[in-house]
This record gives structure tokens, C-alpha cells and sequence, in this order.
């Protein structure tokens, strides 16, 4: 556009604004339709209506900082080419200052000009300069940008984004800020740990002595809490009891309540807000005792501070009759939807499995394939689409979502974008499945966790660190092949550019702090805001998501949620149905308590664990002390040769330590059998020699040689098929390390 055209838009702008009253600018473009978003300036005036277009003049108001607009009405106007104008307009040496700054992030040519451009427009519309641009009007430039872009694409997901990490990391890297700033605008809006006081406060308790002698104690129970678990203290004794108390009786005094008063806040808990029935009520009426039996047992000791709150305890003794029976059920009905889950596990395994390949192949298939190119795969024809605006983005050097048209039905798929999702939902369904850990632990997983433990005899044992989530115990377990080949292919993914895998600080949502930098394996690009970690939410959907994709084939998952925790007890029956002693399967779980294992299991015998108790402890009895130490070098060699033994000539038997073969060496009957991919051919042999014995047996008539026959073909093409399923996977190569030589620079987040 020429000059000569801006200053037509402009004396246009001017011109409808001089209609409108008020002394300044300010007040005409205030008193506006258009200053209060009511209409579009191109509304008033376009060149293919009136000959004049009016939105250039409108730009021209805002970078000479003529009127100073709302966050609504400026994104309700295209303005185009508004960021270079603005900076010209400005001549502001911090402003270029910060363009160059946004320039030395390695960001993405859209994302940079996103920065620069969040940045202008937080000048026009604050009505501020640069060096007056805090932590605190960048937050508030988030919101409010968000709230009117939802109001102007209501229902579009695009909208609810949060803009401005960009400038934000800028900022402060050219040092604007304070140096206690957050590093991250994520980390700035993260609320940290609320003080006991605000705890307490949220809920509103009338009485003032109440609330200070709750703030004490649970400011006395801080040192053996948890945050997360003095917050579930906070919410079932200030909320769920003594706010209900109040609601009930406005006057009640003191600790001591009526009977009859406990009998309606007893009812009252039974139902959720909702209506709905309420499961942890247990749990509310123990914390109520706890409290009133700690005051007692204090008050002996410290009796000035609190002798005064000592009162009976409202629960009656017989709160608790049919606590067992309530907690066996509740056992029940999780060792139910372990049942439940299991026999569908290897169909969502299968799914992602799928899925993941065929998004791979094809995405492999497309990068190959010039614009405009067409192939077929799996049936169907494709071509290869590169957009105006991806071109864009090539001649500035930023890569391009890979885009394929499928021609049969027309369908534009992003499939680098679709293949991107459907491998971190094939790594995180595996790493659950062969692992057994809990979300948060999964969600924690960093490249430091992977070690190696190297026998005498040269092999070499993949281990997995898994940090304390619940416990404060750290774990180390053993690595399939299957769960390493996933660990594998993670790490490759990370480092497929030639990078190392970023460095990112996690927020735990329970205890409501950062963690230190680290190279988190469950992250993934996210535009402007860098690496972003999973969450455990996130993988919620992830696995949601296919579940409703698998309902619609598959009657089984109508109606039915999958968890990331049902993978865990999942895991932990597998390992003992499979013959590993319930002892070491507490261990590789993390659970300190055996009885927390056997929750677990949802089809271990009752009958049976009686058994096996009292055999512990008959033998512990029988047997002396002085046979509880370390183990000797000739007891630990023996343990190694162990490992040695269990290799047979299809693969592996996967028995566990100190048990014999169960199964009269019937390996290809046997469920410990864990057949080599290499071995592929040898099973081939020994089904044509079954088939062969077979027909030789249904000559002679040898029906139970037959049935024989059948059983062991049927396992045979089991385990082939598996060893198929895993030969398919393609080998991660992971590269050879080299030393550095120069120090490490950490990524920015």
C-alpha cells in the first residue's frame, strides 16, 4: 500500500470519529461502535465497496499511539503488516533490542514472528512501553487475549491457548526482568504450596478459635505429611467435617458435639455435592477420631496448649463395625475391573501397535514423495500436498508438517502430526504394560534412569531407576526386550535432530513445586513454550481416546475407561498368576507393605495365600537365625548360572529364581517360554513336522495323539505370532557416543 493510500484510510478514520463526541481521540474512538467492538473497520469502508479502505487508517491510529484500543477490539481487526509499522513507528532502541533477542532463540520463523507480535500488540493495547512491560502485564496480556479470541471463535480449541512464552523467555533473557522471575511464563502461573493458614481459610470457618486450633493441628502433623497428603487432611477434617458441623448448627461452641448433631453430619456425608454416592466416607470419620484421639494424647504432654480442646469423641465405637467387610468389597470390585481388563489388554495393544505402523510406513511413504506426487499404500492412493503457507515456511528454513491427501476420500491428512500422536500413545501404553509403574513415576522417567548391570560372563542387563513417587524408596527393575526396545525408540525420537534430549523442569501437581532440569523422556515439542513434559492428565486422554476409537469396532470397551493404574494391577497379576513370588513382585512394584500386593493381584486365591503364609512361618520357625545373612560369591555365581540355564534352544524361559521346570521341558506348551525372533524358521520346522505326525496320527487313528497334536500346534502359532508382532518392530539404532568438547548448554523450556 502507498503512502499516499494510508493517509486516505487515515483522514477516513479521522473523519468518522469526528462524528462521535468527546474532547480527544480517545473519547470519540471510546464512544465509537468501532472502539467498543460493536463492528469491524471494515465495515465502514473497503476498497472493493467504496474505493477506500479504512482498516489501514485504523493500524495507523494504533502505531502512533493516537487511541489506545481494547485486547477485543484489536483482534477483531486484520491488521496486516502491523508489527514492522508498529516498530518503525515506535523507534524504540529496546524494541529492536528485543526483536533481536527473540531472533537468537532458535525459535521457528512463525513463532518468532508470534513473539514480536504478541509483544507489539501488548504495547497498543496496555498503552505502555517496553522497559515498563512487567511479569505481571504479560500474564494479564495472556488472559485477556484468550478471552477475547474465545469470544471471536467460540468452541475453537485454538482459542483457549495461552500466548506470550515467547516474549516472556526474551525478556528475560535479556534480563527485563527480576532475577526471582520464573524462567517460564507456564511457571509463573503455577501456583505454588497454599500455607497451612490458607489452607484452613478457603473453606470458611466461622470460629475464628476453631480455625486457629486447626492451623495448629495440622501444623502439627506437617512433619510427618506430605503436601498432597496435608492437603487431603486440610479438605476431609476443615471441609467435609467441621464446615458441615457449622452449616448444620450456626452456634455450635467448642469440640463438643451432640449425638444427635453428629447423626446429621453422618447422613450428610453419604452423598457427594452431585448426589452421587460417596466411597471415602471411612475416610472422613477416621481423620475425625485421629483428631479428636491426638488432642487427648497431647494434651498429657502439653497441657497449657492443648488440654483447653479436649472433648469426647463424637464417633461411636461402633462407627466402624463392617469397616473390614466394606474394604473387601472395595478389593472386590477393583480385582472385578482387573478381570475385566485384562482379556482386552491385548487388543488396545494391538490397536496402537497398528496404528503407530501404519502412521510410520506412511509418513516414511509421503517424505519420499515430491509436491504433487502420488502412491499407493496399503490399497489406497495418496498425493503429497505442500500448501502456500508451508512454502512460506520453507524459504524462511522452518520445517513443514508432512500433508497427504487421501484421493479415495478426499480426506487432508497431517500425517507427521498424526504419526507424532500415535507413537506416544504406542510408548505409553508399552512402557506401562512392561513396567508396572505408576503414572507419576512414568511421567518422571529421564534418559538418567536407564542403566546397565554387566554380568561375569560379559551379557549385559538393561535396568530402569524408577524415582519414588508414593514412597520415598527408589526401585530398580529389570528391562524386557520389549519394554527397552520402547525406552529405545524414545530416546532415538529425541535425538533424531541431532540434539540432545532437552532439558526441562517438571511440575509435580501434588506437591506443587519444579523440578531441577532434566532430560525428561515423556516430552514433546510445543511451539513457542519449547519442550513440554506430559502430563498426567494428557496420557488420560491418550489412552481414552483409543478406547472410544476401539468401542466403535469392539463391543468389550462400550462404556469401559482404561486407566494408566489399571496397567499396574494388570501387571502385577500377570507376575504372579506367571509363578514370581508375590514378595518380588512387591518389589518391582515399589510397595513396602506385601498386603498392598496382594490388593493387586485379582485372581490370587485367598485359600492359597493362607497356605503360603503359614508355610513362611513354620518355616521361619524351624529354621535358624544364622541362616539370615549375605549371600556368599558361590551363592551369588549360582544365582548368575541361573540365568544361564534358562536359555533353551527356541529363545528363553523366563521361570523365575530357585524354581525348577514345571513343565517337564514342554517348552512350546509353556507360557515361560519367550521365543527368539531369530528362531522364526525353526518354528516353521517344527509345524511341518507337527502337521506331518498329525496326518500319520488321523491315518492310524489315534485320537488322543491327535488332540496332543492340536494343543501343541495352537501354542506353537501363538508364540510364532508374537514373535512375529515383536520382529516387526524396526531396530532402534541409538548411535555412537561421543565425548563432548565442548561444556553442555542447556536447552531452553
Amino acid at each position: 500500500m502507498t503512502r499516499y493510500q494510508r493517509g486516505q484510510a487515515t483522514r477516513e478514520i479521522l473523519q468518522y470519529l469526528s462524528t462521535h463526541p468527546g474532547q480527544t481521540w480517545q473519547e470519540r474512538w471510546d464512544a465509537s461502535p468501532l472502539g467498543q467492538g460493536l463492528i469491524k473497520a471494515s465495515e465502514l469502508g473497503a476498497r472493493r465497496t467504496t474505493g477506500v479502505a479504512v482498516t489501514p487508517g485504523v493500524r495507523t491510529l494504533f502505531c502512533l499511539r493516537v487511541v489506545q484500543p481494547s485486547m477485543f477490539t484489536f483482534r477483531r481487526n486484520q491488521l496486516n503488516n502491523f508489527t514492522p509499522l508498529f516498530v518503525t513507528a515506535q523507534n524504540d532502541p529496546l524494541l529492536t533490542r528485543f526483536e533481536e533477542h527473540v531472533a537468537a532463540q532458535g525459535l521457528r520463523h512463525k513463532h518468532e514472528r508470534e513473539a514480536v507480535l504478541d509483544m507489539c500488540t501488548l504495547l497498543t493495547y496496555q498503552g505502555v512501553a517496553l522497559a515498563d512491560v512487567t511479569p505481571a502485564s504479560i500474564l494479564q496480556y495472556a488472559h485477556d487475549n484468550r478471552a477475547a479470541r474465545c469470544r471471536l471463535q467460540p468452541g475453537q480449541p485454538q482459542a483457549n491457548r495461552l500466548y506470550g512464552h515467547g516474549m516472556w523467555t526474551a525478556l528475560i533473557d535479556m534480563g527485563q526482568f527480576p532475577p526471582s522471575t520464573p524462567t517460564t511464563m507456564r511457571a509463573a502461573m503455577m501456583r505454588g504450596q497454599r500455607t497451612i493458614e490458607e489452607l484452613v481459610g478457603q473453606y470458611g470457618v466461622r470460629d475464628q478459635a476453631v480455625r486457629r486450633l486447626l492451623v495448629d493441628y495440622i501444623s502439627r502433623r506437617r512433619a510427618d505429611l506430605d503436601y498432597s497428603s496435608l492437603k487431603q487432611l486440610a479438605l476431609l477434617l476443615v471441609k467435609h467435617f467441621w464446615v458441615g458441623i457449622e452449616e448444620l448448627n450456626p452456634d455450635q461452641q467448642g469440640l463438643q458435639i451432640d449425638p444427635d448433631l453428629y447423626t446429621r453430619w453422618r447422613e450428610t456425608i453419604r452423598l457427594k455435592e452431585d448426589g452421587t454416592h460417596r466411597r471415602g466416607q471411612d475416610d472422613i470419620v477416621i481423620s475425625v477420631r485421629s483428631f479428636y484421639y491426638d488432642l487427648h494424647t497431647w494434651a498429657a504432654d502439653e497441657p497449657e496448649r492443648w488440654a483447653p480442646w479436649v472433648a469426647p469423641c463424637p464417633v461411636p465405637p461402633g462407627e466402624f463395625h463392617g469397616l473390614g467387610r466394606r474394604r473387601r468389597k472395595e478389593n472386590e470390585r477393583t480385582a472385578d475391573r482387573t478381570r475385566q481388563r485384562q482379556p482386552l489388554l491385548p487388543i488396545l495393544v494391538e490397536h496402537v501397535e497398528t496404528r503407530y505402523d501404519q502412521a510410520r510406513l506412511l509418513l516414511e511413504r509421503a517424505d519420499k514423495t515430491a509436491d504433487g506426487g502420488e502412491f499407493t499404500h496399503a490399497g489406497t492412493t495418496y498425493r503429497r500436498v505442500i500448501s502456500e503457507s508451508d512454502q512460506k515456511l520453507l524459504r524462511h528454513g522452518d520445517p513443514v508438517p508432512t500433508r497427504i491427501v487421501n484421493l479415495d476420500s478426499g480426506r487432508l491428512m497431517h500425517i507427521g502430526t498424526e504419526e507424532e500422536a500415535a507413537f506416544w500413545d504406542w510408548a505409553a501404553v508399552e512402557t506401562l504394560r512392561h513396567s508396572g509403574v505408576r503414572i507419576e513415576e512414568l511421567c518422571e522417567l529421564t534418559h538418567l534412569s536407564i542403566r546397565q548391570y554387566q554380568r561375569s560372563n560379559g551379557e549385559v542387563i538393561a535396568l530402569l531407576v524408577i524415582a519414588p513417587s508414593k514412597t520415598d524408596r527408589e526401585r530398580v527393575i529389570p528391562m524386557s526386550a520389549e519394554l527397552f526396545h520402547v525406552i529405545a525408540s524414545i530416546i532415538r525420537r529425541h535425538g533424531r535432530r541431532g540434539k540432545p534430549i532437552p532439558l526441562v523442569s517438571r511440575h509435580d501437581p501434588h506437591d506443587k513445586v519444579w523440578s531441577a532440569p532434566m532430560p525428561f523422556l515423556f516430552q514433546r515439542q510445543n511451539g513457542a513454550i519449547g519442550s513440554k513434559i506430559f502430563n498426567p492428565g494428557t496420557i488420560q486422554k491418550m489412552i481414552s481416546r483409543r478406547c472410544e476409537d476401539l468401542a466403535e469396532i469392539h463391543p468389550g470397551f462400550r462404556g469401559l475407561k482404561f486407566t494408566p493404574h489399571d496397567f499396574r494391577r494388570i501387571f502385577a497379576t500377570e507376575l504372579v498368576n506367571s509363578g514370581l513370588p508375590i514378595r518380588i513382585g512387591a518389589a518391582l512394584l515399589g510397595h513396602i507393605n506385601i498386603q498392598t500386593t496382594r490388593g493387586y493381584v485379582a485372581v490370587f486365591d485367598e485359600d492359597v495365600i493362607r497356605h503360603y503364609q503359614a508355610h513362611l512361618h513354620q518355616r521361619r520357625q524351624q529354621r535358624p537365625n544364622d541362616e539370615y545373612r549375605h549371600a556368599s560369591e558361590q551363592e551369588w555365581s549360582d544365582f548368575e548360572e541361573h540365568f544361564d540355564r534358562r536359555k533353551v534352544e527356541l529363545g528363553s524361559c523366563g521361570r523365575p529364581y530357585g524354581t525348577p521346570c514345571q513343565h517337564e521341558h514342554a517348552c512350546i506348551r509353556c507360557p515361560m517360554l519367550h521365543v527368539n525372533p531369530k528362531m522364526l524358521g525353526r518354528l516353521n520346522e517344527l509345524e511341518a513336522d507337527l502337521v506331518d505326525r498329525r496326518a500319520q496320527a488321523k491315518a492310524e487313528g489315534w485320537i488322543g495323539e491327535i488332540e496332543g497334536i492340536d494343543l501343541t500346534l495352537t501354542f506353537l502359532r501363538a508364540k510364532r505370532d508374537e514373535a512375529q508382532r515383536r520382529a516387526r518392530r524396526p531396530a532402534v539404532d541409538l548411535g555412537i557416543p561421543k565425548p563432548r568438547t565442548t561444556p553442555p548448554t542447556q536447552e531452553i523450556s
